[in-house]
């Protein structure tokens, strides 16, 4: 398999060698590799960080390590590294833990039964800026709760579009100009949007939309 990319430097933070010597001959065999730096606590890889070494392009997280939990290390990767896309990489299956890890900066999830390519392919939708997910882990996803469905906030007509705007990334002038009212308005709804899914900015915005399928 032949990509037009830089080579890459990937970290597998990951407690069992045996699933990182796994992970190392897929990576090696299905992408330009640079670097594949190895970490068994979230303790070595932070210092690690810390001590300033090359930059980082993915980070294939697990959930559980033995110091620390791999959910709260997200986010202080995500302070250290903000570049850097973060993948879980776990057993665990539940539908809050994989929520819990996008909140905090993750830009997928991948379970550890999945194939090569599945993985391959998670890596690549990640580099391409796009949440990726493994195949169970989508179907998990795409089935809320009730409870998850009954919190789905009221949304206007207009409400639905810029949502749908935003999540493609435009800027509120060029959907003024779209829909033909003025940044103002656009902007009171961002603000309407935002309140009612008790978020701070249009990255969670559009996080939140996408876990309540409103994108």
């Amino acid at each position: 398999m032949s990509h037009d990319r830089m080579p890459l430097t990937i970290a597998i933070v990951e407690d069992h060698p045996v699933v990182v010597e796994g992970l190392q001959r897929i990576l090696i065999n299905d992408l330009p590799i640079r670097a594949i730096r190895e970490y068994y606590t979230g303790k070595d890889f932070i210092e690690d960080v810390k001590r300033g070494r090359q930059p980082i392009d993915v980070v294939l997280l697990d959930i559980t390590l033995p110091d620390m939990n791999g959910i709260d290390l997200c986010r202080e990767i995500k302070v250290l590294l903000p570049d850097t896309y973060i993948l879980g990489f776990s057993n665990h299956n539940d539908r809050s833990l994989v929520m819990q890890l996008l909140a905090n900066g993750a830009c997928g999830y991948i379970l550890k039964n999945a194939s090569a390519s599945e993985i391959i392919t998670c890596i690549l939708h990640a580099l391409d800026g796009q949440v990726a997910f493994s195949e169970e882990i989508k179907r998990i996803i795409n089935k809320p709760s009730a409870q998850q469905l009954k919190a789905i906030p009221p949304l206007t007509k207009r409400e639905k579009q810029i949502l749908k705007m935003i999540a493609e990334g435009k800027t509120s002038v060029d959907i003024a100009k779209d829909l033909m009212v003025s940044p103002f308005t656009v902007e009171t709804h961002r603000r309407n949007l935002m309140q009612k899914m008790d978020v701070k900015n249009a990255a969670a915005l559009i996080r939140t939309a996408t876990e309540l399928q409103l994108l």
